[in-house]
């Protein structure tokens, strides 16, 4: 095989967010300054050298103020339009109290989220496929952080 030599690093963007439970079931959704036509899931991009869930539960806290636990993976997604992969989690709230905001959020509550009412909170289609892909998951996905040279494993999930 011979190279062409016209080959470039892909660049993505990686973006995690999570359905949040409290022990009421209800789903902590947010709605953010630049996207507030729709309720989502909290979440944001990951920053280098962080692990997907030390991203999502940092995300959580910074959006919410509230400690999650990690329980597992639902689902991976790409958006092709703008180089952006997402993994979205499942977990536990583990306080209720929404103390913290940063800027970017407008508003967050917990609500009763079902598949019959998932569409009045989020309207964007794909973002209300995967807030639906999680409220039906019991977040079994395997998932592994790991380091190399040397070889470590950092975290895993399912």
């Amino acid at each position: 095989m011979e190279s062409t030599g016209d080959y470039q690093i892909p660049k993505h963007i990686v973006a995690v967010s999570g359905l949040f439970q409290n022990e009421q079931n209800e789903t902590l959704l947010v709605k953010t300054n630049w996207r507030n036509d729709t309720w989502e899931l909290p979440g944001g991009q990951v920053e280098e050298g962080e692990t997907l869930t030390e991203a999502a539960t940092r995300e959580f806290l910074e959006e919410t103020g509230i400690e999650a636990e990690i329980i597992g993976v639902t689902g991976v997604y790409q958006n092709v339009t703008s180089s952006l992969v997402s993994v979205v989690f499942k977990g536990k709230a583990l306080t209720t109290e929404i103390t913290k905001q940063i800027e970017e959020i407008q508003e967050a509550r917990f609500v009763k989220l079902t598949p019959e009412n998932i569409a009045d909170y989020i309207t964007r289609p794909h973002m209300c496929s995967r807030a639906l892909d999680a409220l039906e998951s019991d977040g079994g996905v395997p998932m592994e952080s790991v380091q190399v040279q040397p070889h470590q494993l950092l975290h895993r999930l399912g």
